[in-house]
């Protein structure tokens, strides 16, 4: 089994494409000590989205990489690898970020993600916020909820680090599936870092093994 090896208190960079309320929950946690990590970066694919005011308000350095700038995915992701190293981090967090990063061989398995839906389910190109939650109200699902997983260079196929289900209730928009679904990442993100900065977890053929303590 190949370990997962992240610092007991990683540096986190994080990734995003628009308002930053993953972003807010980390930087919440951390402030109120509740966070087994630090974050240390942001970095967005847009201009002018509030995930960078919110790192702005919190004195985090913040960058712009823009997909179109760039002659090819592996060059885009390039660029953001080295900013995340440019400030130490150790862990990548992908939160709303709508690009696929190709991952590079020096950050495998230090990359995650959080999708929300319970995968392999409602996941893959073009499922991100409201598509998914409507996806899963026209299938007539019962359960939704969303996963933490080791991001590789597939959209939402990496080994499934953290997942926690929520009620599809009779009367659920997509926006009130939305919020309920919200309320578990907030709990399912940190929890990921936290078992990664544990040491316990291995990657065997696409499955993370979750040692015990």
């Amino acid at each position: 089994m190949a370990k997962v090896v992240v610092p007991p208190v990683p540096r986190l960079a994080v990734f995003l494409s628009g308002g930053g309320t993953t972003l807010q929950n980390l930087l919440d946690r951390q402030a109120a000590g509740a966070l087994a990590g630090v974050v240390a970066c942001v970095a967005s694919d847009r201009d002018g989205v509030a995930g960078l005011d919110r790192a702005a308000k919190a004195g985090v350095p913040a960058t712009v990489a823009r997909r179109k700038d760039h002659p090819g995915r592996e060059s885009f992701s390039a660029a953001l690898a080295g900013f995340a190293e440019s400030h130490g981090a150790d862990l990548i967090c992908l939160a709303g970020f709508l690009q696929l990063l190709a991952v590079p061989p020096r950050w495998e398995n230090r990359v995650i993600n959080i999708h929300p839906s319970l995968l392999p389910s409602f996941g893959g190109k073009g499922c991100h916020g409201a598509h998914v939650h409507q996806a899963v109200l026209d299938a007539g699902c019962k359960v939704s909820g969303c996963t933490v997983h080791l991001a590789t260079n597939e959209y939402d196929r990496g080994p499934i680090l953290v997942q926690k289900a929520v009620p599809v209730h009779p009367d659920d928009t997509a926006s009130t599936l939305a919020a309920r679904v919200f309320s578990a990442e907030c709990e399912a993100y940190p929890e990921a870092i936290a078992l990664l900065a544990s040491g316990r977890v291995s990657v065997e053929a696409n499955r993370a093994i979750i040692n015990p303590k």
